[in-house]
């Protein structure tokens, strides 16, 4: 099974690269990755059934860890009327400068096209995203230090 890290790592790579597509098997599991349409899929390794008990009257037999598949986003219902503010980049969504300031946005505030929304922070590099539209926010569609990945919408705008 990928640890977390490993997925983490393999989505930066896949970003920083001219790849459109990326499938990897190891130990039964499976990561397939694909920049144009977002989507990342993490399939489970099928577990085997347990083996059956050994009498053994010193060492008692332990239960195989069985770790919990990656859970991935459900896809965000379409909308004609509203711009999606996406993410430009794999990293982690921060909606403040840092902990102790308010957020840069909030739902219901109004943006114009160079207002800074959030940053996403990649490879220790903090890049303030613009709006690049004017109107107001109706939704937030991400957590305070959530991982994102490259295209995914961040925010839903009523334009003006």
């Amino acid at each position: 099974m990928f640890k977390v890290q490993e997925i983490r790592e393999i989505i930066k790579l896949v970003d920083a690269s001219s790849i459109d597509e990326f499938v990897y098997e190891a130990d039964g599991a499976k990561v397939k990755l694909k920049k144009n349409s977002g989507v990342t899929e993490v399939v489970a390794p099928k577990q085997a059934a347990a083996p059956a008990p050994v009498a053994v009257a010193a060492a008692p037999v332990a239960a195989p860890k069985v770790e919990a598949p990656v859970e991935v986003a459900a896809p965000v219902a379409e909308t004609t009327d509203l711009h999606k503010i996406t993410s430009p980049m794999v990293g982690t969504f921060y909606q403040s400068p840092n902990p102790e300031s308010p957020a840069f946005v909030k739902v219901g505030d109004k943006v114009g096209d160079e207002s800074i929304v959030c940053i996403v922070e990649a490879m220790k590099l903090f890049n303030e995203i613009e709006a690049e539209i004017k109107g107001e926010i109706v939704e937030v569609l991400v957590k305070d230090g959530q991982l994102v990945e490259y295209g995914q919408p961040l925010f839903l705008v009523k334009a003006e």
